[in-house]
């Protein structure tokens, strides 16, 4: 994976650097470092299991219409010079890798950026350049300590956003570490990569820089060039170096010739190769559920513009898609036994707060009936709403003079219950139907 600055990360930076100041900022930074050290070293990342395939995909999905939207101010009141270079980009992104032998050697997105800054210094075109943006830097980075005072004042204001960035920056790297372990066929150390997230970022706010996290985008075009293992990410952030280093002594002049058509199509490209066509496919294939947790996902990231509210909006509608679903499955059978005036209850599945008022439902509280058994011999009760109800359910039926008996509770049921139970506490229920 590729891991640098992201707009996940600056999103949650805005307020801090606007009010208390950009020192505040890098202090902030090595906190989030710390943070994330220890998110490594408690196994944090194992929470990931709770991230369904349907939230991952509206994650990839969302992530490439922000990629793709994030182009529309250089193809908007431009010539038609700009489309031209930006159709030829992508003719030459896809069309490059099909030569043979070089097509493979050569990544075709730095083809595609070489071809069209010679095209258009050579034909002299009037286009946005890399140096229209802005300038380029002209120092190097050095190693600094955050200004600001060594107390709990400052803990205090830099705290919430180094929390908020730290649980950003995993999250987005945890789900890119998901995404490349599925292109490359791969199994990453999660809890190793929170870790080296978090050193990396010390190194970053010790060196004037913000926080980062993994950069899906950047870590898709690595694998799709050929990047397959560690030495790949460790190239790039080399160059990177030596770039910078270039840079500022001598390419400067050079690197703002760049045609912003030319990173345009490539970004293009990218968010082409990020957006999982296969889900628009299956939407008539999965489940209703799935797609709108998927949908919701996208829309939510894609208002927001920030990844971290569109999962835990994927997240929080898929645990209460599953526990509607689970609540389903749970029936209460009853059999009668008129010989000895007997009825027997049996409960097959799983009672919790979502199926508690099915559970309820399914008794008779107005039977008369002298003996009454329910056997939970098939069921598991798993939280106290459960409890709640099975207490409801036996007070009622005794309630109306039938001799009830619980029979068949498991291990873990019957702990829960004897903890927070009081059907069979004479004192509390007691006390429970006085309250009533």
């Amino acid at each position: 994976m590729i891991s640098a600055a992201t707009g996940a990360m600056a999103l949650l930076m805005v307020t801090l650097v606007r009010d208390p100041g950009l020192e505040y900022l890098l202090a902030a930074t090595l906190l989030t470092g710390v943070l994330q050290i220890a998110a490594g070293y408690l196994r944090l990342a194992t929470l990931m299991r709770f991230v369904s395939r349907s939230v991952v995909t509206g994650f990839v999905n969302a992530l490439a219409i922000l990629i793709f939207m994030a182009q529309l101010p250089e193809l908007t009141n431009v010539t038609w010079h700009v489309y031209a270079m930006t159709a030829a980009g992508l003719g030459i992104i896809y069309l490059f890798p099909y030569l043979p032998v070089v097509g493979r050697l050569i990544p075709s997105p730095l083809v595609c950026i070489v071809s069209l800054t010679l095209v258009a210094v050579f034909m002299g075109l009037d286009i946005r350049t890399v140096g229209d943006m802005g300038e380029l830097p002209d120092t190097l980075p050095i190693f600094l300590w955050p200004d600001v005072p060594l107390n709990l004042e400052t803990l205090w204001i830099i705290l919430p956003y180094s929390l908020a960035l730290a649980v950003v920056g995993l999250l987005e790297s945890m789900m890119t570490a998901t995404i490349v372990d599925d292109l490359t066929d791969t199994t990453s150390d999660r809890h190793r990569e929170c870790k080296g997230q978090g050193i990396a970022n010390i190194g970053s706010g010790l060196l004037g820089g913000m926080a980062g996290c993994a950069m899906i985008g950047q870590s898709i075009i690595n694998v799709k060039s050929g990047g397959r293992g560690r030495l790949s990410t460790l190239v790039a952030g080399v160059f990177l170096l030596i770039m910078v280093l270039v840079l500022v002594l001598v390419l400067d002049s050079v690197l703002v010739l760049i045609p912003m058509a030319a990173l345009v199509a490539v970004m293009i490209m990218v968010s082409i190769g990020t957006f999982s066509w296969d889900s628009v496919v299956n939407l008539r294939q999965h489940p209703l559920s799935t797609n709108v947790v998927m949908l919701v996902t996208v829309i939510v990231v894609v208002f927001t513009h920030n990844l971290a509210f569109g999962v835990l909006a994927g997240v929080l509608l898929a645990a209460l898609f599953f526990a509607n679903k689970i609540g389903h499955f749970m029936l209460v059978t009853s059999d009668y036994d008129e010989a000895k005036d007997h009825r027997t209850y049996t409960v097959t599945g799983q009672v919790f707060f979502s199926s508690s008022e099915k559970f309820m439902a399914s008794f008779d509280f107005k039977e008369a009936v002298s003996r009454i058994t329910i056997d939970v011999s098939r069921a598991h009760f798993w939280d106290i709403t459960a409890v709640a109800a099975l207490d409801k359910v036996v007070i009622k039926l005794r309630r109306e003079g039938a001799e009830v008996k619980v029979v068949g509770l498991n291990e873990a049921s019957a702990t829960i219950v004897d903890r927070f139970g009081v059907h069979d506490k004479p004192d509390q229920v007691a006390k429970l139907m006085g309250g009533h």
